[in-house]
């Protein structure tokens, strides 16, 4: 049975291609995900891509990636810099997770040089945009192996 990547997208990220295209893009965030199933299946994944703008909902996803997953990709977006919540939720995942950030998140506002996701994370990639994801694919890869 293939293995299973958990694809975790937190607010906002559904306006991908509208909300601010000169900091995220062009890309919207259902092109990001073709790119990244098809990526992932060409290394032996499943993927379970999934986007909320709710907290409590993202923390529930993180448990289930803890529970039926092999590896998590998130994009927790603002909440990376304000939620404990999340980081500790990560924290209790014995499965590595990488951060992923389309802007580079300390070429911008002080308060986002801060991820508390970061302290959880085997790894961060921040400022290459859609291309972010498919570099954490292939690092999440190398992890699970």
């Amino acid at each position: 049975m293939p293995k299973s990547v958990y694809v975790l997208n937190g607010p906002n990220l559904n306006l991908l291609g509208q909300r601010e295209p000169e900091i995220y893009g062009r890309d919207t965030l259902d092109e990001i995900r073709l790119r990244v199933e098809k990526h992932l299946k060409s290394l032996g994944f499943n993927c379970e891509f999934r986007q909320t703008n709710s907290e409590s909902e993202l923390i529930d996803w993180i448990q289930e990636a803890g529970q039926n997953g092999d590896g998590l990709i998130i994009n927790a977006a603002a909440y990376s810099h304000t939620s404990i919540a999340i980081r500790d939720a990560l924290g209790a995942v014995s499965k590595p997770v990488i951060e992923v950030h389309l802007s580079n998140i300390f070429a911008r506002e002080e308060y986002r040089h801060h991820s508390f996701v970061s302290e959880v994370a085997a790894g961060v990639i921040c400022g290459l945009g859609p291309q972010g994801y498919l570099l954490a694919a292939d690092a999440l890869s190398e992890l699970i192996a």
